[in-house]
């Protein structure tokens, strides 16, 4: 059974830095795109950054306009871990981010949400001006 458990969401001053992780267990699959989303209150859940993953290795990295340039998305040499590193925080960053899971993906549909069939609880991050 595959298992994301994230982590690593606090609250921070706009400007300041987080990195979220995102544990992953149980994915037999080589092939695969795992990645982060978040969503804030009243808003719909949008994509952040995904990696695309074959044979163990990133074959690329996606992300969305707001998150290019402040956050990098990575993974621990063993493949367990995804982390997702923030840095010049907004206020508008402010949202739950979630770790999910799909058996594909591409440059046109990384972020859509219904390709991704695993998904973590979310952890709460909170960006104050």
């Amino acid at each position: 059974q595959v298992q994301l458990v994230e982590f690593g969401g606090g609250s921070v001053q706009a400007g300041g830095s987080l990195r979220l992780s995102c544990t992953a267990s149980g994915y037999t699959r080589s092939r695969y795109c795992i990645g982060w989303f978040r969503q804030a209150p009243e808003k719909e859940r949008e994509g952040v950054a995904t990696l695309s993953i074959n044979g163990g290795n990133v074959l690329n990295a996606y992300y969305s306009g707001s998150a290019a340039g402040r956050f990098t998305i990575s993974r621990d040499n063993a493949g367990n871990t995804l982390y997702l590193s923030m840095k010049s925080l907004k206020p508008e960053d402010t949202a739950m981010y979630f770790c999910a899971a799909a058996p594909y993906c591409g440059s046109a549909s990384w972020y859509q949400t219904d390709l991704y069939n695993y998904w973590g609880q979310g952890t709460q991050v909170t960006v104050s001006s």
